[in-house]
């Protein structure tokens, strides 16, 4: 039998998510079927974060943005693996494809359709592919209605319900952070909401058409209600005002340095060390620079005339989401509450899901918990993505460019529903 090729990728946006999703596991646990061969970020800094939390690591090439083709002269990688901020990603997707360069892209693949559309034009003339890393297809409870759904268990989907619900300290870490530009990421209703976009779009197997949506911001930026004053420039760390700061009281005490358990946020840690040259991870979340929404409601058609209404709330009490999906034999309706140490109700650790037959009674299925990050949707989808597709799922779960593309443009179309007033209609034709 013939050795199995170990696939070769570079990094491109030494982000902490770059760093932890793929370029540590590619070292510790898939080293049979990858291997990093270099690094890319614009900030010098990153690449010293990266080596110092991966030794592994210390050895690999690093490069600018500028040096990208040198970077696949002198690395020769055989994918690039997208992880930057969001508004990088269609350069480095749309670069390595020029090149016949595979590419696995973090989401959103692009922060507008019309780079979706450049994208998907590029990929049908390039040998090489796109994999947009849609984690929130693998939780185990999503996966099983998919399944019930091919299985005819709805019938033909008439409309769908997902209610999502962001904590105030998951909410307002974007508002922190370089996602709170919408010329970096897009606004929410692309940055956050294309997992959820995608996520129903992938359980209706459907192209959407029309969007038409409402929503503004009410409790970020300048004009917030809980802004203690308008001074502008202000940081977490340093700031005189925080105390006053109903957001920061929520989450910490008055003491200078502690530190708050959690995930992936810790935005209003005290004394944190900035990992970043130039950039600040903790910016007021009241600054007048803010330009996007922190709540929408959302209708979306599909071309099959299912259709879905989406609403999102990134300033909530507590964290979690409701989703439904309607047809034509029954209904599918499941929910599940986020970091229940931070929840302030008691949850069941275990999600079910619950079918409704039109006629008949009801019946309730129990899901089996994800083990991992994410509930278990990133080790199952880096497997997909080193290892290879599971032969013994009966359906395709990776996203390619296409559904990539749809998720982006209802995304776009959300916020220039709410700014331009009216149905905003999609055009895939590029797909054609």
């Amino acid at each position: 039998m013939a050795e199995k090729k170990v696939k070769r990728y570079a990094l491109c946006g030494v982000s902490a998510r770059g760093i932890h999703m793929f370029l540590q596991p590619m070292y510790r646990t898939f080293a049979a079927y990858a291997r990093p061969v270099a690094l890319l970020d614009i900030d010098p800094l990153r690449f010293e974060v990266c080596k110092s939390e991966t030794p592994e690591s210390a050895d690999l090439p690093t490069y600018q943005p500028c040096e990208f083709g040198k970077m696949l002269e002198e690395t020769r990688p055989d994918a690039v693996i997208v992880a930057g901020v969001d508004r990088t990603h269609a350069e480095y997707i749309l670069a390595a494809l020029a090149h016949d360069i595979d590419v696995i892209s973090e989401k959103p693949m692009a922060t507008t359709s019309e780079d979706c559309r450049k994208i998907v034009e590029a990929e049908k003339r390039s040998r090489g592919k796109v994999v947009c890393t849609f984690n929130f297809r693998y939780p185990p409870a999503h996966r099983r209605m998919r399944e019930l759904i091919l299985e005819g268990r709805v019938g033909r989907i008439t409309n769908m319900d997902l209610t999502w619900y962001v904590d105030t300290k998951h909410g307002s870490s974007y508002f922190n952070r370089w996602n709170r530009m919408r010329c970096n990421s897009g606004g929410l209703s692309i940055h956050k909401s294309s997992h959820h976009f995608d996520l129903v779009n992938w359980l209706c197997g459907g192209s959407p058409e029309s969007v038409h949506a409402f929503g503004g911001r009410y409790y970020y930026g300048a004009d917030s209600p809980y802004n203690p004053s308008p001074k502008a420039g202000r940081v977490c760390e340093t700031c005189e005002e925080r105390l006053k700061c109903a957001y920061f009281r929520r989450w910490a005490t008055r003491q200078d340095a502690i530190e708050v358990p959690d995930d992936h946020i810790g935005s209003f840690t005290v004394g944190r060390k900035n990992q970043y040259t130039d950039y600040r991870p903790d910016r007021c979340i009241f600054d007048p620079e803010i330009d996007i929404e922190d709540t929408y409601i959302a209708n979306v058609r599909y071309a099959d005339g299912a259709l879905l209404n989406y609403s999102c709330n990134f300033s909530m009490p507590f964290e979690g989401y409701r989703l439904a999906v309607n047809g034509t034999k029954g209904r599918l309706e499941t929910q599940e509450w986020h970091a229940p140490a931070r929840t302030p109700f008691p949850v069941e650790e275990q999600q079910y899901i619950d079918y409704f037959p039109l006629f008949g009674s009801r019946e309730r299925l129990w899901s089996v918990p994800g083990t991992g990050s994410h509930n278990g949707g990133d080790p199952l989808i880096r497997e997909d993505l080193f290892i290879g597709p599971d032969p013994d799922r009966p359906y395709k779960i990776l996203s390619g460019a296409l559904e990539a593309w749809y998720s982006v443009a209802v995304g776009e179309a959300v916020w220039r529903s709410i700014k331009e007033e009216r149905i905003v209609r999609l055009d895939f034709s590029a797909a054609d």
